[in-house]
């Protein structure tokens, strides 16, 4: 596509936002209604793998289905010259990952905000049959207002729907994995939930519990190693906080939160009780305090 070139009489393309393996997105101007869209459209060349159209049409269809101020809303759907497209609400702000590049880390009550959002959109995903499956900074949008949006269904799954492929099985960004995901398992409410911890984790490190340079080794710490102490990279965690990411990262699916909506609202009564993430004085602080 080029600048200028006009999709199905009524996208007229500004510009490349971003260009991925499987597709690329252009700022386009919506001719009717005045707007700037995001226009998605999967590459000549990756259709010839029935892999990725595959993938394509089942981002489109599980995006499309999910209407959600904290999700990413698709407009249209269609088709141009042979290639099928979406059309998706132009975010303007950053990803997650874009903004802990530039400050490190996020405070405590803004990684609760952000996680508070981000949790209600998982779960009206899950409510509606659709299991993410790659919850990471990358794909979590945050607005100039502090909105924040889901995106990025490329890999998502309908717990209704047939079973993927053994093949297809271990896709994901393996810092953000779920252990039984990485060892060929199906995915499940709780492996998005891991995620959803694994994020939290590194809103407030600013890194993530396990890296190397091998994906091989850091899939098998997730399956293998204990999980690393959060206040050993940011000693002043609340224990409210480091709480919520054990529970939500344990290896065991069984021992992690049985919804979203019981993460969401551990998170909430943060929200309400801002006081709980205050440093706790020892006694002796306490009593030599001078105001």
């Amino acid at each position: 596509m080029n600048v200028n070139d006009i999709i199905d009489d009524r996208y007229k393309i500004l510009k490349i936002l971003g260009e991925g393996g499987m597709a690329t997105v252009y700022l386009a101007e919506d001719i009717i209604s005045g707007r700037e869209v995001a226009v998605k459209i999967i590459k000549e060349e990756t259709m010839k793998n029935p892999v990725n159209l595959t993938r394509f049409e089942r981002e489109a269809r599980a995006a499309a289905s999910l209407k959600h101020q904290n999700i990413v809303r698709v407009i249209n759907l269609g088709t141009h010259k042979g290639r099928p497209y979406m059309v998706n609400e132009f975010i303007d702000g950053k990803t997650l990952r874009d903004t802990l590049n530039i400050r490190g880390k996020f405070s405590f009550l803004e990684a609760c905000d952000i996680m508070h959002q981000l949790c209600s959109a998982v779960l009206f995903a899950h409510q509606n049959g659709v299991i993410h499956r790659d919850i990471k900074p990358q794909n979590v949008f945050i607005t100039i207002d502090g909105t924040i949006k889901l995106g990025d269904f490329g890999i998502a799954t309908f717990q209704n729907g047939a079973h993927v492929t053994r093949s297809e099985v271990v896709v994901g960004s393996v810092h953000y994995l779920a252990p039984e995901i990485s060892q060929g398992n199906p995915a499940t409410p709780q492996s998005d939930i891991y995620s959803l911890g694994i994020t939290f984790f590194e809103l407030i490190t600013g890194r993530v519990p396990f890296d190397d340079e091998s994906a091989l080794t850091v899939a098998l710490k997730h399956i293998k190693d204990k999980f690393p102490s959060i206040k050993k990279f940011n000693p002043k965690t609340p224990s409210v906080i480091e709480k919520i990411i054990l529970k939500a990262c344990a290896k065991v699916p069984l021992d992690r939160y049985r919804s979203v909506y019981d993460m969401r609202k551990d998170i909430v009564n943060i929200l309400h009780n801002p006081d709980c993430l205050k440093e706790k004085k020892g006694f002796f602080a306490r009593l030599f305090h001078r105001k």
